[in-house]
């Protein structure tokens, strides 16, 4: 419907446009790797009883039905059908495995308060889950953005009860899961969205917490951190692309597409457009899940928007929009009803949009040529009728913050105002590092759970160093440093000569074995050890000389004492 509302469009524009998006060749994963689903048709409704007894015959052609009420007269409702009652229910899981515990009562059963929790799969059908949940209370049981597949809630929570059309709504969505829930047995595959490496996380090291940007960015529940690693439940995610648009070290990446295949693409078809003679082009990104209103949007925009189809808006963030901005689009618009937008989807977005307009403006462009765009204004849009820099004119490869430094530098050589330093939004992944040289020992703390080696030692004598393009603030070092002199400043440095560069942060002589006189550590440890040891117990007399011994001769010092007295090997 979308390519045939293309083609209707005559002008040069309209035909450049319609040839760009329709010739382009798409590029994605051919056999993406999948996910597997085994439901049995064992349904669970939870509800108020006399809503829960009307739908139970409707849902007969499934494998059993079991109805969950939280209402507390259920001992006054008469019906054959068995009647569970719960005012403490957790849902977890996801199709064909739903697990629900709660404490219950049925039928005319007297709930006591100090019950426990139960399996109530177990007790109603025998079985250790349920294969599917449909919800009907008000607030919903379980408490995510995106439910897992196989989780159905039709809740009025912001419905009113005399409110005829939000009644309306109910009864067509009830319609619909009648006719849709006896379909949903047997096995189903779904993709799997993401790729984890974890070497390239910033999680934690060393037991030492850092970044979590992308458990506050999932909307589905499908991550969480067991104090060590991130890890992801491919049967929770929704395929939203939130966490790897907010990963800073690309850990976790889109899999559905990659990023760099949507990168490329956005690349050909603005070429191909540029090609077959269009002019001033803008990019309208959309979430697949809007193209109908993509389709009605085309009639009121400029036949000089060029919409791109993403399987989520944002599963791509400020490094393909800035790489648009860099192939020739005068503008970069993400399409989509702003008011409908789950809570975390928006903030991800938020955020990412507002580092994105805070950099146009310190350049001294106009913030809004990366902007959300609302299909109700469609009518009122003005496209821009220059670009920003000229096009390049080949794809930007690298990793995401690579491409988006590139970008950056290209719209700085161009800049009205010139910046040599911004200020940035918090939690944004750019900034620098300061150190109190004074109390700092050259422990190398830092470097040891520095995810990036943003900061890393000088190698050849006791020192460090720091590359300020390669700190993601996750805050590792600033946590990990004993004496806690190294502290984050967020920001963002314009001399990409001085972000690429090594930069000493700290520097001193090194103590020199005593025995064979080979450097071996950082002078100033070495005086603060002894001075620390020197009063205990296992360092007196000659043991207290081992802390000013390289390696070598520390075990070799070790030894020999042994071999001298070896009644003393238990004291050395």
């Amino acid at each position: 419907m979308l390519k045939s509302t293309l083609n209707t469009f005559t002008d040069t524009n309209g035909v450049a446009r319609a040839a760009a998006i329709t010739g382009t060749v798409e590029l994605a994963n051919l056999i993406p790797p999948t996910v597997t689903y085994e439901s049995r048709g064992n349904l669970l409704i939870i509800g108020a009883a006399e809503q829960l007894l009307q739908l139970t015959d409707q849902f007969s052609a499934l494998n059993s039905v079991t109805l969950l009420t939280t209402d507390s007269n259920t001992c006054e409702i008469k019906t054959a059908h068995t009647l569970y009652y719960s005012q403490s229910i957790t849902v977890k899981g996801y199709l064909g495995a739903f697990d629900v515990h709660c404490r219950i009562g049925h039928n005319n059963t007297t709930l006591e308060t100090n019950a426990l929790e139960t399996n109530l799969a177990k007790i109603a059908i025998g079985r250790n889950c349920f294969d599917i949940v449909l919800d009907m209370t008000a607030t919903g049981v379980m408490n995510v953005e995106i439910p897992a597949a196989g989780y159905y809630a039709v809740s009025s929570s912001s419905e009113h009860s005399d409110n005829q059309a939000a009644e309306k709504r109910i009864a067509e969505k009830l319609a619909t899961l009648v006719d849709d829930l006896p379909s949903m047995i047997g096995t189903f595959d779904k993709p799997k969205y993401f790729r984890l490496n974890p070497d390239l996380c910033a999680h934690s090291s060393r037991g030492v917490k850092g970044c979590d940007r992308c458990i506050d960015a999932c909307p589905a529940g499908a991550l969480h951190s067991d104090g060590i690693a991130i890890a992801i439940d491919p049967y929770l995610c929704q395929g939203v692309g939130t966490c790897a648009t907010a990963c800073p070290t690309e850990a976790i990446s889109y899999a559905l597409p990659d990023p760099q295949i949507t990168q490329n693409f956005v690349h050909s078809v603005l070429a191909r457009y540029k090609q077959e003679g269009g002019q001033a082009p803008t990019l309208l990104l959309y979430g697949e899940r809007d193209t109908e209103a993509v389709t009605k949007a085309l009639a009121a925009l400029p036949t000089s928007v060029i919409t791109i189809a993403l399987e989520e808006l944002a599963t791509v963030g400020i490094d393909t929009w800035f790489s648009a901005l860099a192939y020739g689009a005068h503008q970069v618009l993400l399409a989509t009803n702003t008011q409908y937008i789950p809570v975390t989807i928006d903030a991800v977005l938020t955020n990412e949009l507002t580092i994105a307009q805070n950099f146009l403006t310190e350049l001294g462009y106009d913030a809004d040529r990366i902007c959300l765009f609302d299909f109700a204004d469609s009518a009122n849009f003005e496209a821009y009728e220059s670009a920003l820099i000229t096009p390049i004119e080949t794809a930007l490869t690298g990793t995401k913050r690579e491409k988006l430094f590139t970008v950056l530098e290209k719209l700085n050589q161009s800049s009205p105002l010139q910046p040599t330093h911004s200020a940035v939004v918090a939690n944004a992944p750019y900034g620098s590092v300061t150190c109190n040289t004074d109390d700092c020992t050259l422990c190398m703390s830092c470097v040891a759970v520095c995810p990036t080696r943003a900061l890393h030692a000088i190698g050849d004598r006791p020192g460090l160093l720091f590359v300020e393009q390669d700190c993601i603030q996750c805050g590792m070092c600033e946590a990990a440093c004993p004496e806690k002199v190294i502290t984050l400043e967020a920001g963002f440095n314009w001399d990409w000569q001085a972000r690429k560069a090594d930069k000493l942060v700290h520097e001193e002589p090194a103590a020199c074995c005593i025995s064979c006189g080979k450097p071996f550590a950082p002078a100033s440890m070495v005086k603060m050890l002894t001075e620390k040891l020197q009063s205990h117990s296992h360092f007196q007399g000659e043991a207290i000389r081992r802390l000013s011994m390289c390696e070598d001769c520390r075990v070799r010092d070790i030894f020999e004492k042994m071999e001298q007295d070896p009644q003393s090997q238990t004291r050395v």
